[in-house]
This record gives structure tokens, sequence and C-alpha cells, in this order.
């Protein structure tokens, strides 16, 4: 998309505690790291890259983790922003198909 990300994460856990890694320490690292490549890349230094809010969403069965997936795979076809999911250059559902 061209102002914000969709992702589906499965934390993986932590060695160390035997939890999940928390979303917040994902979200920071993902964030941070990105942040600092596309900048890198444009050029610019000092300046937030990503919004400080973000909204997460916790998968609790099968089926809603279906339905995050279908409206992650389908969002940029409802923006209007290409025709098939798989014409979304960003998304492993390119994968799927031969194109």
């Amino acid at each position: 998309m061209a102002n914000h990300v969709h992702i589906l994460i499965q934390p993986l856990t932590d060695r160390r505690t035997d939890l999940p890694v928390p979303l917040r320490v994902i979200t920071q690292r993902l964030k941070g790291s990105t942040a600092r490549y596309a900048n890198l890349l444009l050029n610019r230094t000092g300046q937030a890259f990503w919004a400080q809010e973000s909204y997460d969403h916790w998968a609790r069965n099968p089926q809603e983790t279906a339905r995050i997936i279908n409206y992650i795979v389908n969002n940029p076809v409802k923006a209007g922003i290409v025709k098939n999911p798989e014409d979304w250059p960003w998304t492993w559902v390119s994968e799927l198909f031969e194109i």
C-alpha cells in the first residue's frame, strides 16, 4: 500500500523466556530496520519514517487467520491499485500464480 503495511506474523518463542517474543519488540525492530533502510535509499536523515501508532489483532483460530489473510491479499484490489491480488508485487500471492 502507498501509506501503510499489512503483515501477518507468528511470533517466535524467545529461548531465554520460553514465551512468544512480545509484539511491541517485533514492531519496534521491524519499524526501526525498515526506516533506516528506507531513509538511506531516500537520502533522508532526522525524519520519522513510520507513524507512531500501529494496529494489531490476534488471530485466535484458523478461520480468523484465513479472514485476515483474505483481507491483506485483497487490500490493494479494494484500494484500486491493482485488478487482481497476484498483480501486487509486494505479496507472496504472486508466487501462487504463474506470472
